[in-house]
């Protein structure tokens, strides 16, 4: 995984879209890696009720990316653990 070719995609292309599993109810909030199909991994602290974990998604991947969070959108998957990202710059 490649964060400084992703943050180049997105500042060359002006957005940016991933595929992300997420693990909820991690002691913190980081990336944890790719899996085999190109996926990336991140581990969340929020649980998984009524939006927390995606709301927490949201402002890591914001936070990562140097983007306000309305920049970010969950495109599929909100209720799901295999999410389809957009990131607009």
């Amino acid at each position: 995984m490649d964060l400084d070719a992703l943050r180049n995609s997105l500042k060359t292309d002006g957005r940016l879209a991933l595929q992300i599993r997420v693990i909820p109810k991690s002691p913190k909030t980081q990336w944890a890696g790719e899996l085999g199909d190109g996926s990336l991994k991140v581990k969340l602290a929020a649980v998984p009720e009524k939006g927390k974990a995606n709301e927490e998604l949201i402002r890591f991947l914001a936070g990562e990316f140097g983007v306000r969070r309305q920049q970010v959108e969950i495109v599929a998957g909100a209720t799901n653990p295999h999410k389809q990202v957009r990131i607009i710059a």
